[in-house]
């Protein structure tokens, strides 16, 4: 199976945040962005997988700053990592003031994805070969969070959890 890098999965979505989307103070609810965050995370896990895709998990979301009604917003996902069946999803997400252009980080978050078969069996993917160094920094965080995940749901016994001992050493 071939190694991919992470842009091959790059996926980009822009939308206006409407009226019908906001809560009371006319910012974009919560559960509105984690949606449009999953859609983006699923597009770029499926560009990598080339498989029918499931969110497993989602391990870790920022909400930074509110986005207003009428924001243009930039969600930008690509797979950071991916293991046997199974691949972590990085998600930035960005507002853009309409007039300068000016891009602002509003939020991000980390999905984890299980690339599966017609019957929903978890099937092998393709490995990533990080290119950038932000790219190199996320995909080595992926196999920590990934123990530490293991770890915490007691599949894993921490002394075997490699990628840990150099955070807790």
């Amino acid at each position: 199976m071939e190694v991919k890098t992470p842009k091959e999965s790059l996926t980009i979505l822009t939308d206006l945040v409407l009226p019908g989307e906001t809560n009371y103070l006319d910012n974009l609810f919560g559960g509105e962005l984690l949606a449009r965050m999953d859609r983006a995370c699923s597009i770029a896990a499926g560009r990598h997988s080339r498989r029918i895709v499931v969110t497993a998990s989602v391990n870790h979301v920022a909400f930074s700053k509110a986005v207003p009604v009428g924001s243009v917003l930039t969600i930008e996902a690509k797979v950071s990592r991916a293991f046997n069946s199974s691949m972590e999803t990085y998600v930035d997400v960005w507002t853009e003031d309409r007039q300068s252009g000016c891009r602002t980080k509003v939020n991000e978050g980390i999905y984890t994805f299980v690339a599966v078969d017609e019957t929903g069996r978890p099937v092998a993917i393709p490995q990533i070969r990080p290119e950038t160094d932000l790219e190199q920094t996320r995909y080595e965080g992926a196999l920590q969070r990934k123990e530490l995940s293991l770890v915490l749901a007691g599949k894993l016994k921490p002394g075997d959890a490699t990628a840990l001992k150099a955070v807790f050493s």
